[in-house]
């Protein structure tokens, strides 16, 4: 896996473009947005989505996830754990900010902003944590590897 800062801002880049890809055709698919579809609408928004998430990734939840990852009871010497650990701890950051930004996006700061947030971190965990453990991320750490290994 990434051992520069090079490789990490790669790695990142990858897996950041391929999780808000899938995630915004998600999204506009249980928001109903996917009958009024239009092509430059999706690109800018996730291009948007894109650099936000680069962003929070990049300088704040990464951070936080490692520091959390690591005290969790795994067994350091098993890349494996490493792994999950840390990918689990950096999609629950990341769907906390992104869930955050789709929702201001969308609706702003409502009377019933709690609520929608609430409602969009769940129907969003639960499709980006198998997300990112059993699909992009082993694709995106393939893709990774034929770069730099």
């Amino acid at each position: 896996m990434p051992r520069t800062r090079k490789e990490s801002f790669i790695f990142t880049m990858i897996m950041c473009f391929g999780m808000v890809s899938v995630m915004s055709v998600y999204n506009l698919w249980i928001n109903g947005g996917l009958a009024e579809f239009k092509w430059s609408e999706f690109l800018i928004g996730s291009g948007i989505a894109y650099v936000i998430a680069f962003c929070l990734d990049i300088f704040v939840v990464a951070t936080f996830a490692k520091k959390i990852a690591f005290k969790l009871p795994i067994n350091k010497e098993k890349p494996i754990q490493i792994i999950l650990a840390i990918s689990s701890c950096m999609v629950i950051g990341m769907v906390f900010g992104m869930s955050l930004f789709g929702v201001i996006k969308e609706v702003g700061l409502t009377n019933d902003f709690f609520k929608i947030y609430s409602f969009a971190l769940l129907k969003n965990l639960i499709v980006a944590l198998p997300l990112q453990l059993f699909i992009m991320g082993p694709i995106v750490r393939k893709i990774f590897m034929k770069i730099y290994y």
